[in-house]
């Protein structure tokens, strides 16, 4: 299964650009673009868009994401969230 990805809005545009300047094959959108949430999407959100889509989160949101995570950890049943970067 190839790895999927899906970039936080808190980080720039540019670091896609970047990542697929070194690598093209790589699958990766970011939240505002088509196929993927809007742009001000609520966190708890975008983890469903994740296990929907089997997409990673790299996020720098230090704020509310890890208050989330940390709540679908005690409750598996609502979100089977998977790695963040």
């Amino acid at each position: 299964m190839k790895v999927r990805f899906l970039l936080d809005e808190n980080l720039s545009p540019r670091f896609k650009v970047a990542v697929l300047r070194l690598n093209p094959a790589i699958d990766i959108l970011r939240v505002g673009e088509s196929n993927a949430p809007e742009l001000g999407t609520q966190d708890p959100d975008v983890l469903r868009y994740l296990e929907l889509s089997q997409r990673l989160l790299v996020t720098d949101n230090r704020a509310s994401m890890p208050q989330h995570v940390e709540f679908c950890q005690v409750v598996e049943a609502l979100c089977d969230v998977g790695t963040f970067i």
